[in-house]
């Protein structure tokens, strides 16, 4: 199963020729042919621009402390032709773990917004969740720069065909290097903040405390993990390898396979 967009098919296309990238081990994983078994699970009925902190309902309130009955409404997607360019773009060089990843990472972001009463701009944190891991897909990935600034690069451009102006292009690619930073002030990147709390939890837990379970549930039935800790922590090892300077060999040197098979995410 993968997130999508109920109007553009998901990123169901014909079968892909493309080599995958022999030192991230994706075997088969990105091509067209093996989408098309997968059954999209659409993230709203009805999208909106607009994510008020109002609609994030989560039984128990921000004390996240009810396991008892009631729903969660998940963060409204927002409706731009650049959110939707954007999620199909993904969807064209992400496998379909990476996908749901990014996706995951929208509604981590968001939903930690609505109960931290954070303001942010939902179409920059969208377009920035759904690229920003595209440096580390065989296609865009650099051979000097860290992935994090490779994928803003990308998305930088991705942005300026969309039309934005110079000044919110930029601001994408900070907020997908921000992602890997150590902290980001949300008084100064809020955007980037909620990315990067957001990638950290959906990658090694950090930070699981400030997401409910009922929320955790929710999405990981949106958005399935499917295997997305082998696929991601290989793609880490071969940017540590290659660049040992970089944010991701930190992450390996400091234990991020260990705590990707401690995150309790993986057994949602």
């Amino acid at each position: 199963m993968q997130c999508g967009y109920p109007h553009l098919g998901g990123a169901d296309r014909s079968p892909d020729s493309r080599v995958s990238d022999p030192r991230c081990d994706r075997t088969g994983q990105r091509q067209r042919m093996e989408r098309h078994a997968l059954t999209r699970l659409c993230l709203s009925p009805r999208l909106s621009f607009l994510v008020p902190a109002a609609t994030m309902h989560v039984p128990g309130g921000p004390e996240h402390g009810s396991a008892g009955g009631g729903s969660v409404q998940l963060p409204v997607v927002p409706d731009s032709a650049a959110c939707r360019a954007a999620y199909e773009v993904a969807g064209d060089y992400c496998s379909p773990a990476l996908l749901n990843h990014s996706v995951r990472s929208y509604l981590w972001a968001a939903s930690l917004a609505a109960l931290g009463g954070i303001v942010f701009d939902a179409e920059l944190l969208y377009v920035s969740a759904v690229l920003h891991d595209l440096g580390l897909v065989a296609e865009f990935d650099n051979h000097t720069l860290p992935f994090e600034f490779a994928g803003g690069h990308v998305a930088s451009i991705f942005a300026a065909g969309a039309g934005w102006p110079r000044q919110r292009r930029q601001r994408v690619a900070e907020v997908i290097v921000a992602h890997m930073a150590d902290t980001v002030d949300p008084s100064q990147d809020p955007e980037g903040f909620l990315l990067e709390r957001s990638t950290g939890f959906d990658i090694s837990g950090r930070g699981s405390e400030d997401f409910p379970d009922q929320l955790q549930m929710a999405v990981m039935a949106r958005c399935p993990r499917l295997n997305l800790a082998d696929e991601f922590l290989a793609c880490f090892r071969d940017q540590a390898d290659r660049k040992p300077n970089s944010q991701a060999a930190a992450a390996v040197r400091s234990g991020i396979a260990d705590r990707m098979a401690a995150n309790p995410l993986e057994h949602r």
